[in-house]
């Protein structure tokens, strides 16, 4: 197929949809669900990047309430486009939550600029609350596999460690990964809870101060539910972070 007829087909997918299908599910914390779909061909995406994602027959203008915008979990490198979500009582997680193995879906995007910055001599500090930390994980995965990366940190806030995704996988990929270190924390425990001997709270300059960041020359990302959002940026103010080195990403009606 030559490369003008592929430009013109993803052009079409782009504005109307990719097909895919669901091949599989899993509980990734309490309350989460991550969702794995047939990877379309000729999808093309940047770790980071999200996607509109409907089920057959849904109203392509989103009217119905049966689409949604899910950050891609996965990396670019993966057979599966992942996504993930908290399963709460709207029409469209009724929905996702009842479709059948094998039921059709449609993917449209990929969209949105949440991704790594290519200067190397910078590190990058990523700030992830509650499902938020679903672009990091692709960024982590690509990362991995790509190795031309600057140094990262993750600080991964939940409330409690039940409510923390893919707690194996960071713990796999900070294990895996060079330059890359790992700091959850956790909001409404404190040192006795389950044997957590941790960071507990709220990301704070504070926090980021302890861990020794130079967080003057690094890029910092931060996702997560907009109070989460506001509150790290106010804390990465306070630790005299440029505000053109900030870049955020909301997860609003998770």
């Amino acid at each position: 197929m030559s490369s003008q007829v592929e430009s013109a087909q993803q052009g079409q997918y782009a504005a109307i949809g990719y097909p895919s299908r669901l091949v599989g599910r899993k509980q990734v914390a309490e309350g989460t669900m991550a969702f794995q779909f047939e990877r379309p061909r000729n999808f093309l995406f940047k770790a980071g990047q999200f996607v509109d994602l409907a089920p057959l027959g849904a109203r392509p203008d989103g009217s119905d309430g049966l689409t949604h915008a899910f950050s891609i979990a996965s990396s670019p490198f993966a057979e599966e486009i992942v996504v993930a979500t908290r399963m709460r009582d709207t029409a469209f997680k009724r929905a996702l939550s009842m479709l059948a193995i094998g039921a059709e879906v449609r993917i449209k995007g990929p969209m949105g600029s949440f991704t790594l910055h290519n200067n190397v001599s910078r590190p990058a500090v990523f700030l992830a609350g509650g499902i938020g930390i679903a672009p990091f994980l692709s960024l982590l995965s690509y990362a991995a596999l790509n190795k031309l990366h600057p140094p990262i940190s993750l600080f991964y806030a939940n409330r409690y460690l039940e409510d923390a995704a893919f707690m194996d996988t960071l713990r796999e990929l900070e294990s895996s990964t060079g330059n890359f270190r790992f700091v959850p924390t956790f909001t409404r425990v404190d040192n006795t809870y389950g044997g957590w001997k941790g960071e507990t709270g709220h990301i704070s300059s504070e926090m980021l101060s302890k861990h020794g960041f130079n967080l003057q020359g690094s890029i910092c990302y931060v996702a997560g539910p907009p109070t989460m959002v506001s509150a790290a940026r106010l804390a990465l103010d306070e630790a005299g972070v440029d505000e053109d080195d900030i870049r955020t990403e909301e997860f609003a009606g998770y």
